[in-house]
């Protein structure tokens, strides 16, 4: 209700004063309006933080905040609002009083698919800086909370915190490069943890908990395919747990925290199965070595043993998810090169495939028809989305350019210079966003299209 709203803002307001409350503003109205404008953003904060200021004051009166409210959820319907533009405004505006302004709360701009944020040289942040400090801070946090819109608040926070005060402190200094040498270093471990934290729970938020935990388990089939189902099963599920604990909280270490103890499991499990895992493990640093661990290409597909595929009674039966999920992690671990889009893909076909058939009067004939017609198209398809991925995390980029260039003359011989350009301009595309370990999955996503594969792969123009 209304007066809950107000306490809690009033309560985080004298809590943390108005410079503090004004800077966390900034960071949540930035993460949570990724793609606004650095004016937009400003516009939002000044009035959030004058609506505090006002109507939190001792003796203010009891209506003040929700009248507030209300003339700042009016501003935001007007034509001409000075805040971020969002596709959701026109249908929460059709609403009146309390629920428009929880429908306009509720808004949220789909993440940036990859950070944005570069730093400044340590020369250009000190002139910056010196130039106008808050301007300096206020653009700053604009700048990365946007980029680093899905690492939880208490990391951005943290990370904010400590590289304003890293700036203001070796600008002053007698000294700037040692400074800035030995600050970074001692923020180096937080800087990893945003990094990932905003990779973690982009996934999170695109792929819901079931799907990410697929996701990781294909990822360590692919780096590990000599591990067993039963030994990697607990760690992707441990993953999705860390997900779903920690990308929302407000808890301060909560990621940090169960990060690290998710990293000393996957040690404990994997390093004497594989010795790169071995070699990541090795750090005292257990960030540094979760990152390490991350970054690792996937292996070699082994020679594995044939795979039978689950019964038609297994898919429809009460382990049906189990089953599937099986079946998809063989399939990762003797494809290494396949894409964490294409795999993402087939989860969600084999998920609406069980679904379709297992509810029908004769699932085992839906299923029949259904694999006959899988059998003979995905092999082929599943081969090229392998052989793009692999070749480009293998060989150099111009090497690449001019194999695909090679292999697509090849292949398209009645395609003009031109539609050749544009095809080798869209594979490359593909490849160089999709093909690599933090590829962001939304984007990713939707550069794959039934039947399972991405447009680019089978040669024609994606959909606008």
């Amino acid at each position: 209700g209304r007066a809950y709203v107000r306490d809690k803002v009033c309560q985080e307001y004298r809590m943390l004063g108005k410079e503090n409350f004004r800077t966390l503003t900034i960071i949540a109205s930035s993460r949570k309006y990724s793609n606004g404008t650095f004016e937009e953003i400003g516009h939002l904060v000044r009035e959030i933080v004058s609506l505090a200021e006002t109507c939190c004051a001792d003796g203010a009166d009891p209506s003040c905040y929700d009248a507030g409210s209300t003339a700042l959820s009016v501003k935001s319907c007007s034509a001409d609002s000075p805040f971020p533009a969002h596709p959701g405004t026109a249908e929460c505006c059709a609403h009146e009083g309390l629920e428009r302004k929880l429908c306009l709360a509720a808004l949220r701009h789909p993440p940036q698919p990859l950070p944005q944020y570069l730093q400044p040289s340590d020369k250009e942040l000190c002139q910056a800086f010196r130039q106008d400090p808050r301007e300096f801070a206020d653009r700053f946090l604009y700048e990365y909370s946007s980029s680093y819109s899905q690492a939880p608040l208490p990391v951005l926070l943290g990370s904010t915190r400590t590289f304003l005060s890293m700036v203001s402190t070796c600008c002053i200094s007698s000294a700037p490069r040692t400074c800035f040498l030995k600050e970074k270093l001692e923020r180096k471990t937080l800087s990893l943890l945003t990094l990932t934290s905003n990779r973690i729970c982009s996934r999170f938020s695109a792929y819901g908990k079931d799907k990410v935990s697929f996701s990781y388990l294909a990822s360590l089939a692919q780096k590990v395919p000599t591990a067993s189902f039963e030994d990697l099963l607990p760690l992707a599920e441990d993953a999705a747990e860390v997900s779903s604990q920690c990308c929302d909280s407000v808890a301060e270490d909560c990621m940090q925290k169960k990060l690290l103890e998710h990293t000393a499991k996957v040690c404990t499990a994997l390093s004497a199965q594989d010795e790169r895992f071995a070699d990541c493990c090795k750090g005292k640093n257990l960030m540094e070595n979760h990152f390490c661990i991350l970054a690792l290409p996937p292996a070699p597909a082994p020679k594995l043993p044939e795979v039978s595929e689950p019964t038609n009674k297994e898919l429809c039966g009460k382990e049906g998810a189990l089953h599937a999920t099986r079946s998809l992690f063989e399939l990762a671990r003797r494809h290494p090169s396949l894409p964490d889009a294409v795999l993402a893909k087939l989860y969600d076909s084999s998920g609406k495939l069980r679904g379709e058939c297992c509810s029908t009067k004769d699932p085992s004939a839906c299923l029949d028809s259904k694999r006959k017609r899988m059998e003979a198209e995905l092999p082929p398809l599943l081969e090229k989305a392998s052989q793009l991925c692999g070749q480009y995390n293998k060989l150099l980029f111009l090497e690449f350019k001019k194999r695909l260039r090679e292999s697509l003359t090849q292949t398209e011989p009645e395609a003009s210079p031109a539609q050749l350009e544009r095809l080798l301009e869209q594979r490359l595309s593909f490849a160089s966003t999709c093909c690599l370990p933090d590829a962001p999955p939304l984007l990713c996503a939707s550069k794959v299209r039934p039947p399972l594969l991405p447009a680019p792969l089978r040669g024609q123009t994606p959909h606008r």
